[in-house]
This record gives C-alpha cells, sequence and structure tokens, in this order.
C-alpha cells in the first residue's frame, strides 16, 4: 500500500506540474477551478497546479517511505480536494476518487508509522541548492513555452534574467500577449515562494539529532570487548562516538550502526557473545523497520554473515578481504619479500629510525604533536573512515593502542620535530591489533609504509601481539582471479573496471601494497535486504567512508586550529605513495 501510494501521488504531482507549465494540459482540477472563477483566478490556478505539483512529488518519498507525517499530509489533502472537486467541478467523480484513495489509506495506517529521520541544518542548504536549480530549469521552461504570445524574440539571456527575476517577485525584460504574463508570473513566484519556504522550514524545524555513542554505551561495549573482542578486528572501531548501539535483551552482545541518507548502517561483526547475536540482530532490525531506514552491513565475516542472513533473510555479497598477517610467520627473508627488504634497508640507511609503544606510554606534548600532525598529512580534504577507522587518537580510555612513528634526527627539525610518519593500531582481542591510520610527511622520502608496517610486526612479540590486521583491499580476489592465465572475459572485463575505478579510489594499489606482506586473506561481505538497495547503501558507504561530503568543509586553516583544541580524526583508508608500492 506505501507503494502504491506514492507512486499514485507522484503520478498526480506530475500531471499537476504539466498542467501549470503546459498549456495544452490545462484541463485538469486546478484549471477547472479558472474556468468559474473571473480575472487573474486563471492563472492563479495555474501557479496553484504547480505548486502542488511540486508538494506531491516531495510528498510521495514520504509515503514511500512510510513516514507517519507523510500519511497524515496525504489524508488532510484527499478531502480538501473532493472538496475542490465537488465546489468548482460540481462532480462527484472527483470526491469518489478521493474517497476511494482515503479509505485504504486510514485502513491501512498501521503502516505508515515511520518515526522522523537524524536530520542537521545541512539539509536547508541541499533544499535551497536542489529547490533553485529546479525552479531555474522549470522556469526557463515556463518562461519558453508560449512562444506565439511572445512579443519579439528575447535571447536566452533575457529569458534567464526573466526566470530570476519572477522568483523574486518582479517583472522581467520578456512581454507576453493577453492573460500570459501574469501565468508566467505567478508560475515564477509560485517557485520562488516553495523554495523559500520550504528552505525556512528545513532550517528551523526542531532537529531530530542522529544518535550517539553515551559514555554509558561506550562502558558496556568496552566490558563486552574485553570478554569477546578477540572474534572480530573491527570490534574496537564499534567505539567511535559519532555511532549509536543497540544491546541484546541480556546485553550479552550490542550492534552498533550510524544512520546515513535512510540507511541504518552497521560495520563488522555484532559485539559480543555470538549466542546473544540474535537478540542484538532482532533489536537492529526494529529500529530500522521502526524508522523505516534500509538496513545493511559493511565489512562483517563469514560467521557474522551467516548469523545475520539465517536470522534476518537479507542477502550477502562478498566484499573483498581483509589482510592478517601472522607475526610468527612473518619473515623479511626468502625471494617474495625481496622488494620490501630492499625498500626497508634503503630507508634505513637514510637516517629513519623507528619506535613502537603503548599510547599509554607517550607524553601528553607528544601525543598533541602526534595529532596535530595527522591532521596536517591527512591527503584528503573530509576526514575519511567508517568500518575501519576509530576516529581519534590519544583518547585516556584507548590507551592498549599501539602506535609506531619514525624520526629522522638527523636534520633540521620541522614544525612536528623529528616525526616523519605515524601509524595507529586498535586493540584486537588481547593478542592482536588492527590498523587504524597511515599518515606521513608529503616530504619524508617513500616507503615510510612499509618501514613502519615492518617495524610494528618486528616489535609485536615485545607487546603480546601474535596477529595484525591491515587494511582491507575491496574486491582483492576479482582482481587476483582476473590477472591470471585462464580468466574468462567477463571476470577480465570486471577486473579491467576495477583497475579503471583505482584511478580514484584505492583499490588496485592498496590490494597489492598488502600483498607485499604475504598475508593470509579473510573475506568480508556486505549484507543487504535486496538487489535494487545495493546502490542506495553503497552511496550511503562512500558517504560513511568519507569519499562523498555532501556538507561544506571548513577551510583548512579553521580545521587545523579545532583539531589543536578539540579531539581529531582517524583515518581508515592508507595513503599509499602509489610511485613507491
Amino acid at each position: 500500500m506505501p507503494t502504491l501510494v506514492a507512486r499514485a501521488c507522484a503520478l498526480v504531482g506530475a500531471v499537476d506540474i504539466a498542467a501549470g507549465v503546459f498549456p495544452r494540459f490545462r484541463h485538469s482540477r486546478m484549471h477547472a477551478i479558472a474556468e468559474v472563477l473571473p480575472g487573474s483566478f486563471g492563472p492563479f490556478a495555474a501557479a496553484l497546479s504547480l505548486s502542488v505539483g511540486v508538494l506531491l512529488l516531495l510528498l510521495a518519498h514520504g509515503l514511500r517511505r512510510r513516514k507517519r507525517r507523510a500519511w497524515r499530509a496525504a489524508v488532510a489533502l484527499l478531502p480538501a480536494g473532493a472538496v475542490a472537486e465537488f465546489v468548482y467541478r460540481h462532480s462527484l467523480i472527483g470526491v469518489l476518487i478521493s474517497a476511494a484513495l482515503l479509505f485504504p489509506l486510514l485502513r491501512h495506517r498501521d503502516e505508515f508509522a515511520a518515526l522522523p529521520d537524524p536530520r542537521s541544518r545541512w539539509r536547508a542548504l541541499a533544499n535551497f541548492v536542489l529547490m533553485s536549480a529546479g525552479s531555474l530549469a522549470l522556469g526557463m521552461v515556463i518562461v519558453s513555452v508560449h512562444p506565439h504570445r511572445m512579443v519579439g524574440d528575447p535571447s536566452v539571456a533575457d529569458r534567464l534574467t526573466h526566470v530570476i527575476y519572477g522568483l523574486f517577485g518582479f517583472e522581467g525584460p520578456v512581454d507576453y500577449a493577453g492573460n500570459t504574463s501574469w501565468t508566467v508570473a505567478f508560475s515564477l513566484g509560485a517557485l520562488g515562494w516553495l523554495t523559500a519556504v520550504t528552505t525556512v522550514y528545513l532550517a528551523f524545524r526542531p532537529e531530530h539529532p542522529a544518535a550517539r555513542l553515551t559514555e554509558e554505551d561506550e562502558e558496556k561495549l568496552r566490558a563486552l570487548l574485553a570478554r569477546h573482542g578477540r572474534r572480530d578486528s573491527l570490534g574496537h572501531f564499534a567505539l567511535r562516538r559519532d555511532k549509536a548501539v543497540v544491546f541484546s535483551p541480556s546485553g550479552k552482545a550490542a550492534v552498533t550502526y550510524r544512520v546515513v541518507s535512510g540507511v541504518m548502517l552497521a560495520s563488522g561483526d555484532p559485539i559480543g557473545d555470538v549466542e546473544a547475536w540474535p537478540g542484538a540482530i532482532e533489536r537492529f532490525m526494529d529500529e530500522a523497520k521502526a524508522h523505516s531506514w534500509t538496513p545493511a552491513v559493511m565489512g562483517c565475516s563469514e560467521t557474522g554473515g551467516e548469523v545475520w542472513t539465517r536470522e534476518t533473510g537479507l542477502d550477502a555479497l562478498e566484499l573483498g578481504d581483509e589482510a592478517v598477517v601472522d607475526v610468527a610467520d612473518f619473515s623479511l627473508a626468502g625471494r617474495a619479500m625481496r622488494n620490501v627488504r630492499q625498500m626497508v634497508k634503503r630507508i634505513e640507511r637514510a637516517g629513519y629510525e623507528t619506535r613502537v609503544r603503548r599510547i599509554r606510554d607517550l607524553g601528553e606534548a607528544e601525543l598533541e604533536r602526534i595529532r596535530l600532525a595527522a591532521e596536517d598529512w591527512r591527503g584528503t580534504d573530509t576526514e575519511r573512515g567508517f568500518s575501519m577507522a576509530l576516529g581519534r587518537i590519544g583518547d585516556a580510555a584507548d590507551g592498549d593502542c599501539l602506535i609506531a612513528t619514525a624520526h629522522k634526527a638527523d636534520e633540521q627539525p620541522g614544525e612536528y620535530g623529528d616525526l616523519k610518519a605515524i601509524l595507529h593500531f586498535v586493540p584486537w582481542g588481547e593478542d592482536g591489533v588492527s590498523l587504524d591510520l597511515m599518515r606521513r610527511d608529503r616530504a619524508a622520502d617513500p616507503g615510510m609504509n612499509e618501514l613502519l608496517i615492518v617495524a610494528a610486526l618486528q616489535a609485536a612479540p615485545k607487546f603480546g601481539v601474535t596477529r595484525v590486521s591491515l587494511n582491507f583491499a575491496m574486491f582483492r580476489s576479482a582482481l587476483a582471479r582476473g590477472e591470471k592465465i585462464g580468466a574468462g572475459p567477463v571476470l577480465r572485463a570486471w577486473r579491467g573496471l576495477l583497475v579503471f575505478l583505482s584511478r580514484w579510489f584505492q583499490i588496485e594499489s592498496l590490494y597489492k601494497f598488502n600483498a607485499k606482506f604475504q598475508p593470509r586473506w579473510e573475506p568480508r561481505f556486505v549484507v543487504y535486504r535486496a538487489s535494487a538497495d545495493l546502490p542506495r547503501i553503497g552511496f550511503a558507504a562512500m558517504q560513511a567512508e568519507g569519499f562523498v561530503d555532501l556538507a561544506l568543509p571548513l577551510p583548512r586553516f579553521l580545521r587545523r586550529r579545532r583539531a589543536a583544541g578539540g579531539r581529531p580524526c582517524a583515518h581508515a583508508v592508507a595513503e599509499h605513495d602509489v610511485r613507491a608500492a
């Protein structure tokens, strides 16, 4: 029912827009009003038809997502439409049609119970930009659709000027014969009014902020990780403070998530006892249903994928592989490690030295210098990371995190002293660590990342670490199989597309970088409801990871100043020097 009503609403909205713009469609409901009203009510009806059409199109999206407020608006609009049909057209057909649509809406009102989404003031800015662009485009159509009534032959610039003036309620340079000038003026004014009113509404409506991890929730999650954190290398990333959490009824398991563009995005496996996972997953799905969010899980393990699909009926798709190095098996000896060995030796001969320590063993002054360097050396304007990023460095609660730093003392100290590169690892149970971020001074010699990874692996036994999780390589199996002899044309074409996309996303380069250290590959999966949801989930994941930024970024000097006094974020995506790799 929500889908049917939404489609009907969109169809009526499109017809009303067409009726308000194109003269040949003026037999719609709104133009029937104009036939019985005198004077300027005819042009007013055209503008009203246009306005109602736009609003109905906006309303259709909310109905499809089962939003309660959209249902209320539809229930209010249908009787109003029925009254208009009866009063102005004296027709019972319109009344019957409205009643026919109103009855199932009231009968199935329980299906329209979705709660509001998290929202912020950025939605008002996005609405203003999109509505302004749409109003300009539609306004050009309105101005140009009456060529036989147009006085003279105005240029495109004149028509655009007329549209801009009309959106603000002023008369432009284009003139028409008869009442067409009033029709165009009212229609353009209606578009401008809609843009202004919707933007003001979104800017000043009460916020429904996104959930955040509370201190109590974080304390519970840390207790679960202390008992069960060894199971999943992504478990510690659940402690990001921009995530929300739902717990199982017993409190022995939890799922952390973030809502992005209507997608309820979880990452990794549920936290806690596997036997309690179904309870946490059920709470997650109930929350998604209550808000009409699209449920999705990014980067869960094979065990996690099996539990998710069994308990929810969702599907799973292999997304890529996580590179895990067993410390006991790692060695720089052998032909396979020759490139890494040579690069590390060259960097060491250049005068670089490394230090691997726990965060709790660093002084506050050094931690602050590391925070500022990590912020300054970030290679992108926006902070990236969600599923494999903690979002902070040096927090007092994260004393068990490992940090590997590279230094070069035989040259003039820079802004951050002799510090040249940083690797940050989060705990993975008691005997493992998982790579959080990689940052380096762009002026430093290539190979800093290789140097620090090797240093961390060699120092791992001193900290009781037996396994190290490196980066996640998306679509690794396709890249690996596609370059082998005997690969079919479909697999080769798929690999070719991934290589092409690697120009903008670190797909192939990240895989090849990880492969240098001879890891074992652990598959990771995306869990989704329907194949039609995958594009939306992919876009939401790119937003969460920072590849798509819909907000306005602060100038870089402001970001640095804020980082100096606040808590900086981390970077989940390794910023490798591809040439050096």
